[in-house]
Order: C-alpha cells, then structure tokens, then sequence
C-alpha cells in the first residue's frame, strides 16, 4: 500500500485486553501479531496490557519482538516492578504508563519517582516513553509540570464503563490547551470509540471522537483559546472533521502528532474503518494481505 498519511502513523494503540473488548491475553498476542502484519499495520502501536500480565506472556510469546505499552496503575512501585519484569522477556517496552494515585500527595510525587528509579535517564537507556496518567482534579497542572520538568509525556483519559468518567467538552479543552502550553506530548486512553463526537445509542455516553481530539490538538498548538478547542470537540459533523484532518497535509499532520502520540482501542478494525469510510484512508487498507 502507499505511505499513510502523516496523521495516522501508529496512531491506535492495541488496548484490546481492556473493557469493553476484555480479549483474553492468549488471544490478544497473535491477535496483535496479525494486526502487525495487515496491509494497515502502519496504523498499530504496542500492544497494551496491564503490569500484573507480564507475568503471563512468558508462555505466550514466539520468537518475534512484541512491542509492549505497560500500565502500572498502582503507581509508580508497580512501575518500576514492570520494568524488571519486562526485562526477563522476549518484550520491547515502547511505553510505561504511570497512574498518579490519588492518596499521593502532589508534593512527594518528585520523591516517589526518584525511589523508584523512574528518571530521564533510564527511559532514554532502555528506549520505553514515560507517560504520567494526569488526575482529573487540581493535582493536573502540577503532575503536567513533573512530565515538563523530566520530558516525559502525559496520558488522558477520555471516558470509561460511566458516564462520570467520560469528560465533558470544557474539562478535556482545558487539558488539552494545558498540555500543549506546557510542551506536554499526550496519548488518550478509554472512551473514544468512533472517529467523530458521538452520543452512545446503548449506554446514553457522550463520547468524543478521536479525530476531534487530534483537530483541537492543533488548534492549541496554533493558539487557539478554550472556547474554540471546546467547538473542535463538539463538533458532529462528520464531513467537516474529515475536511479539517485532510487539511492538515503531511507537515502539519506530523507536527500534531508529535502532540498527540496515540489512543488505545480495544478495537483496531474498527477506527481504521470509519477513517476508510470517512475517505481518509483507501478502502484497500483493510484487504487481506500483509503490508508492504
């Protein structure tokens, strides 16, 4: 197939262990391999699972490299385990995403990664990103200011198995236009289920999409205000997000994905789809054959 555009490089994460795919790990493993090896494997990132997985994958992995999204949502005492773990297996560790837990307070959060061993210096020794999850509450400007300080990046997360969990138009432009003012890069986690804002015809959820997320990206990096980030992720109308991603051309596409890194989806098939339906992809993608 010829080249992706520039803004779906590696743009999915394959979350599919987690709800609502909950894919058992033995079925995940080749599952990804396969994904990998289509004729749309451009558009796949690590594989993500939990740091408690690791542990199982021993028996799972063949003698090709799995790139690995590990998440530690313990902390950061889980994340430095995950990392001894993954050492010990056939694994390349693309990622580590650390949770903030919430009795931690803000103030030790500098000590506790020391402690931990969870410095610049090992995560450009071992190759893996560092990615805090950012609270949904005041600690979010300051653990954006720890990922600042250490050049790491930010996870946000988008939605959930509740309404509650899913943020509202206001709360996600405010972190976004947040992230980029700090120089913070940022994947997203949880809840984006199609490529456009959408309200979940089952569950009642209103959930963004993934391609409003990548547009209000950019327009935070080309200095646009709250306001009109919140009209970027409220916006239904399919055409005109798709318009606004195909106005991004190569150069600006690849700069706002140097912002926004990737979203986890339990479903790789599926965005792939809507962005082939959207016209932004070919419809050949999702043939059958392996990529070139």
């Amino acid at each position: 197939m010829s080249a992706l555009p520039a803004f779906a490089t590696r743009l999915c994460d394959d979350a599919a262990v987690f709800p609502p795919g909950m894919m058992p790990l033995a079925e995940a493993v080749p599952a990804h391999a396969a994904h990998r090896a289509a004729r749309y494997g451009g558009l796949v990132g690590p594989l993500v699972v939990a740091a408690p997985a690791l542990a199982q994958l021993q028996t799972l992995l063949g003698r090709d490299q799995l790139e690995l999204a590990v998440t530690a949502p313990e902390g950061p005492g889980q994340a430095a385990a995950a990392v001894a773990a993954s050492a010990k297996l056939p694994v390349r560790l693309r990622a580590l995403e650390i949770a903030v837990p919430p009795e931690l307070e803000l103030a030790r959060l500098p000590s506790v990664l020391r402690e931990a061993r969870l410095d610049t210096a090992w995560s450009d020794d071992v190759g893996a990103e560092v990615f805090l999850e950012i609270p949904r509450d005041a600690r979010r400007d300051g653990v954006l200011a720890v990922c600042a300080e250490r050049g790491w990046k930010a996870k946000f997360r988008t939605g959930g198995v509740r309404a509650e969990l899913h943020p509202g138009e206001a709360e996600l432009a405010s972190a976004v236009v947040a992230a980029v003012r700090a120089g913070v890069p940022f994947k997203a986690t949880a809840g984006l289920h199609h490529a456009i804002r959408n309200t979940d015809p089952e569950t009642g959820f209103e959930q963004h999409g993934f391609l409003n997320l990548l547009l209000a990206t950019d327009a935070a990096a080309h200095g646009a205000d709250e306001q009109r980030v919140v009209a970027v992720l409220a916006d239904r109308d399919a055409a005109a997000v798709a318009a606004g991603v195909r106005a991004l051309g190569e150069a600006r596409g690849m700069a706002v994905r140097e912002l926004f890194v990737s979203f986890g989806t339990c479903s790789i098939t599926e965005p792939i789809a809507e962005l082939v339906a959207l016209g932004l992809l070919p419809g050949s993608i999702l043939s059958e054959g392996v990529s070139a």
